[in-house]
């Protein structure tokens, strides 16, 4: 069981990255989540969505480090442009940072639906159970993000945002968005 919960870590990273947009604090996640999995294996249900459950964890993980940093004071510059990489071309690049610059306004709950489904390639309905609520609440908070998007990037369809040019040029970027959709 444990080599399947390490076969898990390349979309852990991608999801602990679209979280915490830092390198060094989604390694500290994973592996966290990693530990605390293998730790309590036996609460793991046989049958069921091990990458999902693995994926609650660091969530959960994520959201009681924000509790623990809600003090602290954030880089002004932004600590995940530093931690930037590449894209393949001069535009993906471009619309990489525009499109990060952009995902940071938007609220928590809205960002991480959008990317769960959008990036990361979850059903509305594993999205919903992960972050505990409905359907229902989870196609709103996409919604929500992408008509904030559209207007923050001068989008004029907010039906444009979606897994298109700007969150393909993140996949490009981050190849670790690329793995992950293969296992949710």
């Amino acid at each position: 069981m444990q080599q399947q919960i390490l076969g898990f870590e390349p979309q852990l990273r991608a999801y602990a990255m679209s979280l915490s947009r830092s390198a060094d604090k989604s390694d500290d996640l994973v592996q966290e989540t990693m530990l605390r999995a293998i730790s309590k294996i036996e609460t793991f249900r046989p049958g069921t969505n091990l990458g999902a459950w693995l994926t609650t964890i660091l969530r959960n993980c994520y959201l009681s480090d924000l509790r623990r940093r809600r003090n602290e004071v954030e880089d002004a510059d932004g600590c995940y442009s530093e931690s930037l990489r590449a894209a393949p071309e001069q535009e993906a690049v471009l619309e990489y940072k525009e499109f990060w610059t952009a995902l940071r306004e938007i609220p928590f709950d809205q960002r991480e639906a959008l990317l769960l489904v959008g990036a990361a390639g979850l059903s509305y309905e594993d999205t919903a159970m992960l972050c505990r609520t409905t359907t229902g609440t989870i196609k709103s908070r996409i919604n929500r993000a992408r008509q904030r998007l559209a207007a923050l990037l001068a989008i004029e369809n907010a039906a444009e945002i979606g897994v298109d040019s700007r969150i393909r040029a993140v996949m490009a970027a981050d190849q670790s968005f690329v793995s992950a959709r293969r296992f949710f």
